[in-house]
């Protein structure tokens, strides 16, 4: 078993989906629903997710290779798109306590699968993992941490309101910033990768 690969690639998906953000977001939506509109929900959510993040895993790469675009140029446009997400984790305001007005069944493909799962800097991070594991054993890995993370946030999102109780809007404001800060790392990170490839 790679384990370093395997943690790296799971810190990293941590990191991006945020189980627990996106847990809290997903009880801020949900307020007022029974335990099974919330199961279903959080069901399809994850399932439509762990699609598109494979689909993107197999095609991804050569997608980009068929456009043109080197992995280098996508380590600094990816590490640009993270750190903008950074940014937004460490700036934005809490999560409201209030109930929302959207139904159930809008939020399962959005915001839910994409883009709080499935989104953008998600996409990004398994391309870029997924063209540097060197065999196909090691990009099973990258799959495992992926799949691992989804299921770490789906246990979330079904633990969401005992997870709100424990940490309250502090602990969530905390946590939220904290991993907006680890995110810019690995953000910085990447464009200093690409920038050696490409000068």
């Amino acid at each position: 078993m790679n384990t370093t690969l395997f943690l790296n690639a799971f810190t990293s998906y941590f990191v991006v989906i945020d189980p627990i953000g996106a847990a809290l977001i997903f009880y801020s939506l949900t307020l007022g629903r029974t335990f099974r509109q919330r199961l279903r929900v959080i069901l399809k959510a994850t399932g439509i997710a762990a699609a598109v993040i494979l689909i993107f895993a197999w095609v991804g790469e050569g997608l980009l290779t068929t456009l043109g675009i080197s992995m280098d140029a996508l380590r600094v446009a990816g590490g640009i798109l993270l750190f903008n997400t950074a940014f937004r984790m460490i700036t934005s305001a809490p999560l409201p306590d209030k109930p929302t007005d959207r139904s159930v069944g809008d939020i399962a493909v959005y915001p839910l699968a994409i883009p709080l799962m499935a989104g953008p800097g998600t996409l990004t991070i398994t391309v870029l993992l997924m063209a540097d594991a060197d065999s196909p054993a090691n990009q099973g890995w990258v799959i495992a941490a992926v799949i691992s993370v989804l299921l770490v946030t789906l246990a979330a999102g079904l633990l969401a309101s005992q997870i709100r109780k424990v940490i309250g809007k502090t602990g969530d404001e905390i946590i939220q910033r904290l991993l907006g800060v680890i995110l810019a790392a690995l953000a910085i990170q990447f464009v200093a990768n690409g920038a050696n490839g490409l000068f």
